[in-house]
């Protein structure tokens, strides 16, 4: 294996898990976000304030309206993607890690690249929820930050059920991330249990 993909919506443990599973194989860490992100979460946090365009894309439109538009901006995304894995699997430098939500199953299926893994994970929609509101600070927001936060939410959750129907499509592996710590899931996915290749 030279490269490792790690899918599925937010608030998964991408993110975690990815970095601590390329620290244990001495691969490059890369989210698909740095390549172009759309168009962020829609809740302010320390360093950031909700950019007006970001508050008008999840307070004007609706689920489904939401998730056309991530589908798009991933698939406009997928031709860089496929250059850095392929990069990477055929590369003679560092592994590579990569993870977030732009990693879509069909396409990760008819990807003709050797030495490339891919799983993604999936969880509670309760537990995403919980996260996505302590992440938003949701007790203390205002009723209309509360409301762009519940279409974010809305929306992972509707992502979910697509990535399950897609992953299970193309007979790939998922993992279930709730309840697990990091290192029983680094273990799982490196020991690939029921993991297969694209």
């Amino acid at each position: 294996m030279r490269v490792l993909l790690i899918g599925g919506t937010s608030h998964t443990g991408k993110s975690t898990v990815a970095r601590a599973a390329a620290e244990r194989l001495g691969f490059s860490y890369r989210p698909t976000d740095l390549l172009a992100r759309h168009p962020g979460r829609p809740w302010r946090t320390p360093e950031r304030e909700v950019p007006p365009h970001v508050a008008e894309h999840y307070g004007t439109l609706g689920v489904d309206e939401l998730i056309d538009s991530v589908l798009d901006h991933y698939a406009h995304l997928w031709p860089r993607i496929e250059e850095l894995i392929t990069e990477h699997a055929e590369g003679t430098g560092p592994g590579l890690v990569l993870e977030g939500s732009a990693l879509w199953p069909s396409r990760v299926a008819a990807l003709d690249v050797p030495r490339v893994e891919a799983v993604w994970f999936t969880a509670d929609e309760g537990v995403l929820a919980d996260r996505m509101h302590a992440s938003a600070r949701y007790g203390e927001a205002s009723a209309e930050e509360r409301y762009l936060v519940d279409r974010f939410v809305a929306r992972a959750r509707r992502f979910q059920q697509l990535v399950r129907e897609s992953v299970d499509a193309a007979g790939l592996c998922r993992v279930d991330t709730t309840g697990r710590s990091v290192a029983e899931l680094v273990e799982e996915i490196l020991a690939g249990h029921g993991r297969q290749g694209p």
